[in-house]
């Protein structure tokens, strides 16, 4: 016998079927508002570009080639483009602090290197950014050693035969750079610390002035860049003494390093690296580490890179946060021991 539904009871099971039927439409909406948020977790978002600090001129240079090498890379397997910013001056003070004070929304980077990040620490008293505390280390990515190269009327041919010529003739050699604070200054110093030497460091507007100046004579040696002096050398305008490198150079293969010749401290390099503002998101981050590696295993990246006189790093954030602290403190101690100071 069918039974009817109290008119009460009745009503109340139409409130709550109405109030299921509320929780569900809720449920639902919260579903659809989780989408954006999945959505925005996949980093880059498709069609935004991603942007490049690189504190120096574009067009010329090691460092702008290498910046646009790894962009082209990273951007392939990211399916992003980069943007490449140059903003040279001061060093590369300009550069880094403005991309410091660039947004911290996964999309803005910065290239930079040994100068600008380790050496600039000790050497300026202000430089509107400090590159431990307002950037997040992403990964190393190359590395070009300077070399020790004389002229040719200079007679030493081995490290310790210029280390002895240099002592015993205080303030008669001359050394060429590219200014003040550059790789190619702060290994003469480093030299001169380790070995007691007393020589004359003259700094020029480009390193080829400097090269050309050295084949004539004007000065007697640098620590040159491999990629800046390699063709002199193998021309045989000049004479090598030995790479500032832990490994011989793919570019010099037959010129030994400074550890071969007895002298494992003699180290000097511009290495590059890319880092982040601070409070970029971190899937930015790990993505931007794993792509760059990626690129820097690849052999035809390799090779580019071989061909200017780079060689491939690659690492894990720490690695080069590391570095990072001991290049600070390694070129800090050469920087107040000479008493160079940039105001």
């Amino acid at each position: 016998m069918r039974r009817s539904v109290p008119p009460h009871l009745f009503a109340r099971l139409a409130r709550t079927g109405r109030a299921w039927m509320c929780l569900a439409g809720l449920g639902a909406l919260t579903a659809l508002a989780a989408l954006p948020a999945l959505a925005q977790s996949e980093w880059p978002a498709a069609g935004k570009n991603l942007f490049l600090t690189v504190p120096s001129p574009g067009g010329s240079g090691t460092g702008d080639t290498i910046a646009r090498l790894m962009a082209e890379e990273m951007g392939k397997r990211l399916k992003a483009t980069f943007v490449i910013e140059n903003k040279p001056g001061a060093n590369g003070n300009i550069g880094a602090t403005a991309a410091a004070q660039a947004p911290a929304d996964g999309y803005h980077f910065l290239f930079s290197w040994a100068g600008t990040l380790a050496v600039n620490q000790a050497m300026y008293k202000q430089m509107g950014y400090d590159s431990q505390r307002d950037f997040v280390p992403i990964a190393l990515l190359a590395d070009v050693p300077n070399i020790l190269v004389v002229n040719n009327d200079l007679p030493a041919k081995t490290l310790d035969e210029f280390a002895r010529y240099a002592k015993a003739n205080p303030g008669k050699l001359s050394y060429g750079s590219t200014g003040i604070g550059s790789s190619m200054h702060l290994a003469g110093e480093y030299f001169q610390r380790e070995y007691g030497a007393q020589m004359v460091h003259v700094p020029f507007s480009n390193p080829g002035n400097a090269t050309t100046n050295l084949i004539s004579g004007e000065i007697q040696l640098m620590f040159q860049l491999i990629p800046g002096i390699a063709g002199q050398v193998k021309g045989g305008r000049v004479r090598a003494i030995g790479v500032m490198a832990p490994q011989r150079s793919p570019a010099l293969p037959d010129v030994p390093t400074m550890a071969e010749l007895g002298a494992p401290k003699l180290m000097s390099s511009t290495w590059f690296a890319l880092l982040a503002p601070k409070g970029t998101p971190a899937v930015a981050l790990e993505r931007m580490n794993a792509v760059a590696n990626e690129a820097l295993a690849d052999p035809a990246v390799k090779k580019r890179l071989s061909e200017i006189g780079a060689s491939p790093l690659g690492g894990t954030p720490k690695q080069l946060a590391d570095h990072l602290a001991a290049e600070i403190e390694k070129w800090g101690r050469v920087v107040r021991d000479a008493k160079i100071q940039v105001q």
